[in-house]
């Protein structure tokens, strides 16, 4: 994901260097290369341990970037889908939620980071925001903002507007709110049964509601085809986070640490709620928090401390019944190590 996002950043404009970081180096190198077989953007691979915070601050200090793009994660998320053994089925039944240890280390060390080095620009996380985001902000680590999610689901509304409009006449003004687990119905062009279970759509400044929008698209299967609409979407907040560029009314996961994702207006790397009339935050909060048990999570505590639903635990009760044990950040890397002992990987 991290070379499609550079390779989409150099091809936008406005970029003046690009430094990608992580493991491993050969993939970093090639992604490298591809940027500047195909692009004039200046590009350099930086081989680092995301998740030893020396070395995220030392990263910092060399690349002094204007904004951090938080990508990394332990395992994808799409690891297993082509899995059938049943421990690999039963992981993937219960939720992203109980694959946490995975996406947690890099994002929390990355943070960490910033809050030692004094880093003052924005920091956009794509690894699982809309529950990592505020785990992190129950730690005082809360990133900018998240990416991917909801802003898929406002690409996938304006393409279906584009589509019934056609070329020539302006879009509407179009918020979002939802969830990262709402992108699988969404995805695959199937809506919920339950309206009250779908991507809210708002159209125009008055925020006529249009939610069956979100679901009208071209349908994917489930797999790593996503990640062509995740790094558009995450293409488009960060072009927004630059410096120089002018208030951008968009939709992004998990500002201020809230669950799930919102329309946001971002000006100068600063983020505001931009809220359609009507839609009161802590309802909207809440409504988040309950799609995300379909995800897998229960409740997050006030030290960050994650409890699992019973549907996760059920799922992985005859596998590894461990998995949804409450999870305090400070515990993912060990059980991160135990899931790859389980998973083989």
């Amino acid at each position: 994901m991290g070379a499609r996002i550079t390779a989409g950043l150099a091809s936008a404009g406005g970029v003046h260097e690009l430094v990608l970081a992580g493991v491993p180096a050969a993939a970093g190198e090639e992604a490298v290369g591809i940027v500047r077989s195909t692009t004039d953007v200046a590009a350099r691979f930086t081989l680092a341990d995301c998740t030893a915070q020396a070395e995220v601050e030392s990263l910092l200090a060399d690349s002094n970037p204007d904004i951090v793009v938080q990508c990394a994660s332990l395992m994808s998320p799409w690891a297993l889908v082509d899995r059938a053994d049943d421990v690999a089925r039963a992981v993937a039944s219960a939720g992203l939620a109980v694959m946490l240890p995975m996406q947690l280390p890099v994002v929390r060390t990355v943070m960490s980071a910033v809050r030692l080095t004094g880093f003052s620009g924005p920091v956009a996380n794509l690894s699982f925001p809309d529950v990592t985001n505020v785990i992190l902000d129950r730690l005082g680590l809360a990133p900018t903002i998240g990416l991917g999610n909801v802003t898929m689901h406002l690409l996938r509304v304006r393409g279906a507007l584009r589509a019934e409009l056609g070329p020539d006449r302006e879009l509407p003004l179009v918020r979002v709110i939802g969830h990262h687990n709402q992108v699988y119905p969404a995805m695959r062009a199937e809506p919920p049964a339950r309206p009250d279970e779908r991507v809210r759509v708002f159209l125009g400044e008055q925020g006529e509601r249009a939610d069956h929008l979100a679901y009208v698209g071209h349908p994917y299967a489930a797999g790593i085809v996503y990640n062509q609409v995740t790094a558009a979407a995450c293409i488009r907040v960060v072009q927004a986070l630059m410096p120089g560029v002018g208030r951008t009314r968009v939709s992004a996961p998990a500002p201020f640490g809230l669950p799930g994702g919102y329309p946001v207006a971002i000006e100068d790397g600063t983020i505001s709620l931009d809220l359609p009339p009507g839609q009161d935050i802590a309802e909207a909060a809440a409504w988040q928090a309950s799609i995300g048990r379909n995800d897998g999570v229960e409740s997050i505590a006030a030290d960050g401390s994650v409890t699992f639903t019973e549907r996760a635990s059920s799922a992985v009760a005859a596998v590894a019944p461990w998995l949804t044990e409450p999870l305090h950040p400070d515990g993912a890397l060990e059980r991160a190590e135990r899931i790859r002992k389980l998973l083989a990987v």
